[in-house]
């Protein structure tokens, strides 16, 4: 008789927690419930948690009143603070759309960078150019930099020789030329500018004070497809 009543209480209790475990007014218990009830958070806003009440506590959050949206880590580098992004990002050229806009590029005497910032600009450009062009165009834009002195590497024009504008020089950057690739991925958008610019003040005599000719989109696309143009030289 004892052995019928436990088991009888047994049945009875089992049946009791699972209905309870079933009821929507009291869910069960879930381990690492945010995979069960996914939140959209607005980074710039306060993060309400749906399953609980617990504040955030962490440091920088509590300082930015809640919100999980930080900014950028010390040391990093902003991509285009400059705001002169470059237009249509991902495209990919043909030869002949690459040199329709090299020649529309020309157009371009000034760059769209503050014309007020311009001794600084001509400033910073040159020490992009050292770091990043001299070592083939040389720092006195003779195309005898130390790799094609070196034997390495040959046919690098000599500025002074080259109908260029800095519109043309900043496509160039850009897009990349003959074997000269896209320097896209290591200059910001208005470094390219700053470098262009550099070039034309040092070796072409000097560039326009204001940007008078906006930049066509071709001129400042991303750069090309690895289709080699043989019809110009380099920047």
């Amino acid at each position: 008789m004892t052995k019928n009543i436990i088991k009888i209480t047994a049945i009875l209790g089992f049946a009791a927690i699972s209905l309870s475990s079933c009821s929507k007014e009291n869910p069960p218990l879930v381990y690492f419930p945010d995979m069960y009830y996914p939140v959209a958070y607005d980074p710039l806003m306060k993060a309400e948690d749906a399953y609980s009440t617990h504040e955030n506590e962490i440091p920088a959050f509590v300082k930015n009143n809640g919100a999980t949206g930080l900014g950028p880590v010390n040391g990093t580098v902003v991509h285009d603070k400059d705001a002169v992004a470059d237009v249509a990002a991902n495209e990919r050229m043909t030869p002949d759309q690459y040199n329709a806009g090299y020649e529309e590029s020309k157009a371009i005497n000034a760059s769209p960078l503050n014309p007020a910032n311009q001794a600084k600009d001509i400033e910073r450009g040159k020490g992009l150019y050292d770091k990043t062009c001299s070592a083939c165009h040389g720092t006195g834009g003779d195309g005898q930099g130390p790799i094609v002195v070196s034997g390495a590497y040959a046919g690098v024009p000599k500025y002074a020789d080259r109908q260029i504008t800095v519109g043309s020089v900043h496509y160039v950057l850009t897009n990349g030329r003959n074997a000269m690739g896209s320097y896209a991925g290591q200059l910001t958008p208005g470094d390219r500018w700053r470098v262009a610019m550099y070039v034309m003040s040092a070796f072409k005599g000097g560039i326009a004070p204001a940007a008078t000719t906006a930049a066509p989109a071709a001129a400042v696309s991303a750069p090309a497809a690895s289709t080699s143009v043989t019809t110009s030289p380099q920047k």
